[in-house]
């Protein structure tokens, strides 16, 4: 069999995979594709961290990424599903004790032992091709985002200050985190809203019905106590998107409102409804 060198600038699709077969008269088998585009992501990945702008195919999966050769079972879970490598669908989270939880719509103080804020995300999935996660809108007074660059998640995974930190943790309780240091945010921050999202669900008829112990939880880093949580118990198959709570400053203070609302809109939808300039 011939040897030939191959330069991946793009990921290998269905068809691509047709063509090289036949062209070069070689036999590529879909392992061998799952080979190489995941040296294509994990080169696309590492550049995309120079990049702060935010595009439209880092908040929704694009057209070729849906084309792809996978053989896995998250195939049709989007660019981000490809770049992390393992979807937060597969792992199981045992629920947390929760023991400053408090209702939908309820407002409590934080009592802060320093400037530094840790806030908690879980869920688990009761349809497997859900691929959940969480995202934060830096806002100003007027509701909307200070700057383009201040919308953290997965695809822009901090602040320009490095304020607010994106993590994906996966532990037997949690699976992604915010670390936040107020003490360097941007004073034009008023508040910080935290949503969680399911990946291409308007596309693939997902919605939060398919899920379940879904909860947010404000932790003191310094001591690793619990300051506030919220558990999600309305899961409607109206909605693809939940505004799971917000932290905010009042009066010199900063403050948590589980506000448990839903929306039927996907990632995308919510930084336009934000002012995130999504290109």
């Amino acid at each position: 069999m011939s040897t030939f060198v191959m330069n991946i600038t793009k990921p290998i699709g269905a068809s691509d995979l047709e063509s090289l077969n036949q062209k070069k008269g070689i036999v590529l088998t879909s392992e061998n594709v799952e080979i190489l585009n995941t040296s294509y992501y994990k080169k696309k990945d590492s550049a995309s961290s120079q990049n702060t702008g935010v595009t439209r195919s880092n908040v929704q999966s694009g057209t070729a990424a849906k084309n792809v050769v996978r053989p896995t079972a998250y195939g049709q879970g989007g660019v981000h599903a490809a770049c992390s490598g393992q979807s937060n669908s597969s792992k199981h989270i045992i629920l947390p004790s929760l023991t400053k939880r408090v209702s939908k719509g309820q407002k409590v103080p934080l009592n802060l032992s320093s400037n530094k804020i840790k806030v908690n995300f879980g869920w688990n999935v009761k349809n497997p091709a859900c691929d959940v996660d969480v995202s934060a809108f830096l806002l100003s007074g007027n509701g909307k985002v200070v700057g383009d660059d201040y919308f953290v998640f997965y695809g822009q995974e901090s602040s320009p200050e490095k304020s607010v930190l994106f993590k994906n943790v996966e532990t037997a309780n949690v699976l992604e985190v915010f670390d936040i240091d107020t003490a360097i945010l941007n004073p034009a921050v008023a508040k910080i809203v935290f949503v969680m999202t399911i990946n291409d669900a308007l596309e693939n008829s997902l919605n939060f019905s398919m899920l379940k112990d879904a909860y947010i939880q404000i932790v003191d880093p310094l001591n690793n106590t619990e300051l506030a949580s919220f558990l999600v118990e309305e899961y409607y198959n109206n909605i693809n998107s939940m505004m799971m709570g917000e932290i905010y400053l009042h009066n010199g203070a900063w403050k948590f409102n589980a506000i448990g609302n839903g929306v039927n809109k996907d990632l995308a939808g919510l930084c336009e409804f934000y002012g995130v300039a999504v290109e």
